[in-house]
C-alpha cells in the first residue's frame, strides 16, 4: 500500500522556561485509506504530534513526507497552499462561522484554493452536503444547528478540497454517543468508499477500537 503520511525521527522539544523534550524520535506511517487512531495520556504529545504531522508546526526535527514528497523546511506560503490541498481538518470545536449559512461555511477552503469556478465549487459543497446527509440545511445559519449537525458540517468542509488525509483531534470529544457513532459511521465510510486516509487523535476507547490500527503514545514516544 502506498503511503500518504511518513513521519521519520520526528523530534520536538520546547525551550522555555526550561528545555523540555516534547517528542523523542517519532516514526510512523500512515497507508492509503488507512484509519488510525493515536491514543494516550493527557500531556504525552499526542496533539503536539497531530499539529507537525498537519504541517501547522514546523519547529522540529526529523522528516515528513506527504505523499512521498519532503514537506520539512518547505516555506509557510508552499505549506498553506499544501495544507489547503491535501489535509483535512475536523478539530474537537467545529470552529464554522456561525453568521453564514452551512453552504458557505463548506465551500470556504474550496474559495481560498481559488481552482474552480463559484458553480464547480457551489456544486461540490452540495455534494460533501449529500454525502453526510446534510443537504436540508444548507441555506441555514449555522449557528441554529445541533453540535452534531455542526460537527457533520466541519466534516463537509475538510472534504471539500479533496484531500489525501483527514486529521481530527478529539472530533467525538464534545459529542454524545449517538453523535459520536454517527461520526464514527462517517469516517469508515470515507476510507471504504472514497479511499481517504483518517489520522483521529482521540481519548474514546470505543472509537479507536473500531479503526485500523492504534498508535499508542506515552512520555512523547509511540509505545506500540
Amino acid at each position: 500500500m502506498t503511503a500518504i503520511l511518513t513521519a521519520k525521527s520526528i523530534n520536538k522539544s520546547f525551550h522555555f522556561p526550561e528545555e523540555i523534550e516534547i517528542l523523542k524520535n517519532i516514526s510512523m506511517e500512515i497507508a492509503s485509506g488507512e484509519f488510525v487512531s493515536i491514543m494516550g495520556k493527557s500531556g504525552c504529545g499526542k496533539s503536539t504530534l497531530l499539529y507537525i504531522l498537519s504541517t501547522m508546526d514546523t519547529d522540529y526535527s526529523g522528516e515528513l513526507y506527504l505523499s512521498d514528497e519532503l514537506i520539512t523546511g518547505q516555506s509557510s506560503n508552499n505549506l498553506a497552499r499544501l495544507r489547503n490541498e491535501k489535509i483535512g481538518f475536523v478539530f474537537q470545536f467545529h470552529y464554522l462561522l456561525a453568521e453564514f449559512t452551512v453552504l458557505e461555511n463548506v465551500m470556504l477552503p474550496a474559495k481560498k484554493l481559488g481552482v474552480k469556478t463559484m458553480e464547480e465549487i457551489k456544486f461540490d459543497a452540495m455534494s460533501k452536503l449529500k454525502l453526510l446527509d446534510i443537504e436540508d440545511q444548507a441555506h441555514k445559519i449555522t449557528s441554529r444547528l445541533s453540535g452534531g449537525q455542526k460537527q457533520r458540517v466541519a466534516i463537509a468542509r475538510a472534504l471539500i478540497n479533496n484531500p489525501s488525509i483527514i486529521m481530527g483531534d478529539e472530533p467525538t470529544g464534545n459529542l454524545d454517543s449517538k453523535n459520536a457513532q454517527i461520526v464514527f459511521d462517517i469516517f469508515k465510510e470515507l476510507t471504504e468508499k472514497e479511499k481517504m486516509s483518517l489520522l483521529i487523535v482521540t481519548h474514546d476507547v470505543d472509537f479507536a477500537n473500531k479503526t485500523d490500527r492504534i498508535i499508542h503514545m506515552e512520555d512523547g514516544k509511540i509505545i506500540s
